[in-house]
């Protein structure tokens, strides 16, 4: 069943890889929550922490599941914990996924980046990112589950 998925990721970072994850076919909808447009992202960020806090909680609204893209470098991210939190909070299932192995817009894959403290300690599963939208489908379904 198609759940309502928050994608959590370090947007400089990850966004192109984040991106192919949204285009692979297994996001459902072409504003899928946690995908912003640049200019919101960017001007959240000049007016400050408040706001961003606020776009991610707008964003989190009306989701069931919170997928943590894992990068080189998400852990320990302060928007990427707090969007966990809030997941948490919310009751959201949550499941992480590496995506090091995602080529970014230059063809380059990344290091495997360590997973979150909060995705380690809260005990939610983590995979690596395969182009399988059964399985993908699964994993959502499973964290869900996990929640409810």
């Amino acid at each position: 069943m198609a759940r309502r998925t928050f994608f959590s990721f370090h947007y400089q970072r990850d966004v192109w890889r984040a991106n192919v994850v949204r285009n692979s076919g297994v996001v459902i909808g072409s504003s899928a929550a946690g995908f912003y447009d640049a200019s919101l992202w960017e001007e959240a960020k000049k007016k400050g922490d408040v706001e961003i806090k606020k776009m991610i909680d707008e964003g989190l609204r009306n989701t069931s599941v919170t997928v943590v893209l894992i990068g080189a470098k998400s852990a320990g991210r302060k928007y990427i914990n707090y969007e966990i939190e809030q997941s948490i909070k919310r009751g959201n299932g949550i499941l992480g996924i590496h995506v090091h192995n995602i080529k970014n817009k230059d063809g380059e894959t990344d290091e495997k980046g360590a997973v979150p403290t909060k995705l380690i300690n809260g005990g939610y599963k983590v995979y690596n990112w395969p182009f399988d939208s059964d399985k993908f489908s699964k994993w959502v379904d499973d964290a869900y589950n996990a929640a409810n």
